[in-house]
């Protein structure tokens, strides 16, 4: 009989998740995690009062009823709204488009004259857009899109407009009205004592090995439970034999500050293609600078974002959506789904880039799958 009916690869939302679920159905489960922290990217850490996002800003929102009572279970969340500003060369823009960000752009005052100004310019895309630039301008326009898609993208993505598929960018949020909120989720807000603590409440009462990677002894591990639900990358627990899959990685430079604000919003991205970060995050304003009790934080944090492309050592962000990745990722889940009594999930797992609603919603499924077919 083995030790653990099951052995959960990684202590982030995804694999905390699926713990705190079989956990409470009985189960004998124990995780283990590379780094010496849980959490995954979403862990915070407190710097001076400040619940720093360590891997870069994560505002939870979800339309999912049922997510957002599950998430209340393990934290206290505040109101915080996003509504993000872009810096085109000094020039700041209210994001998402709206009728603010189409008033600074062109001096437009009511609804119908901005419609009338993007009909207009994205009347020169004559044919099915072929790629990410000519989608962008089908969507919003020339101005928009040099001045706050253009450089940001490519930026992001380390690669030109003109040369990355259209279906990154399908879609762009586009209101005619005066609101600044970039979701429009009924359901929002950050955990008042970081993602951490929350992260923490799911595995309360849970056996956590911290700096322990599943892959350099795996036949030990495995030794151990019945059942695998490993979320790491696809590829590399098939030891990158088809390949390697792509994805974009982020590189972050923390700093702090002796000040008390220094550039008055949360989330400032640059849009520019000559500024080499893609973004500026003030953490404070994720609490709206306020510590824990409620008092006024003298300083600050900021944290500066790099995009780049992965390599081994980096930090995958999120994958590279193409088609030759796609292909080779459904090569890869061909042999996930021989490889008995090993569940694969969460952004790595399954090669797809995950709200954290939707992380927590596809966990809280398979979870629920395993307890249903053991019954």
């Amino acid at each position: 009989m083995k030790r653990y009916d099951y052995l959960i690869v990684g202590a982030g939302l995804y694999g905390a998740v699926c713990a705190r679920k079989l956990t409470d159905a009985g189960k004998r489960v124990v995780v283990i995690e590379k780094r010496p922290w849980i959490g995954g990217n979403v862990y915070t850490e407190t710097v001076g009062g400040i619940h720093v996002h360590r891997y870069g800003a994560h505002i939870f929102h979800t339309g999912n009823k049922d997510v957002w009572d599950y998430v209340q279970r393990f934290a206290v969340f505040n109101r915080y709204t996003n509504s993000p500003v872009a810096n085109y060369r000094g020039e700041l823009y209210p994001l998402p488009f709206n009728m603010h960000t189409f008033n600074k752009m062109w001096g437009v005052v009511r609804p119908e004259e901005a419609r009338a100004k993007i009909e207009e310019q994205r009347r020169e895309i004559t044919k099915e857009p072929e790629n990410l630039e000519e989608q962008a301008i089908f969507l919003v326009g020339r101005d928009i899109y040099e001045k706050l898609v253009k450089g940001y993208t490519e930026k992001q993505w380390g690669r030109d407009c003109a040369a990355l598929p259209a279906f990154i960018i399908r879609r762009l949020p586009v209101r005619y009205t005066f609101d600044n909120s970039y979701f429009s989720d009924p359901y929002q807000g950050i955990p008042v004592a970081g993602y951490t603590g929350m992260v923490a409440g799911m595995l309360e009462g849970i056996e956590v090995r911290l700096n322990e990677d599943y892959l350099t002894d795996r036949e030990g591990w495995n030794a151990l439970a019945g059942k695998i639900i490993y979320t790491g990358a696809i590829d590399a627990y098939f030891d990158y034999r088809l390949g390697n899959l792509e994805y974009r990685s982020v590189r972050f430079e923390h700093e702090v500050l002796d000040t008390a604000n220094y550039q008055g919003n949360a989330v400032i991205n640059y849009t520019d293609r000559d500024t080499p970060w893609t973004r500026i995050i003030e953490h404070k304003w994720f609490q709206f600078g306020k510590d824990d009790a409620g008092n006024d934080l003298p300083g600050t944090v900021i944290s500066r974002e790099y995009s780049s492309e992965w390599k081994p050592g980096d930090e995958p962000c999120y994958p590279v959506n193409d088609r030759r990745n796609e292909g080779l990722y459904l090569q890869y889940k061909e042999l996930a789904d021989r490889e008995s009594g090993v569940i694969f999930g969460g952004r790595l797992g399954e090669y797809r880039y995950y709200d954290m609603d939707q992380a927590i919603a596809s966990a809280l499924n398979r979870a629920k799958k395993e307890i249903h077919n053991q019954v």
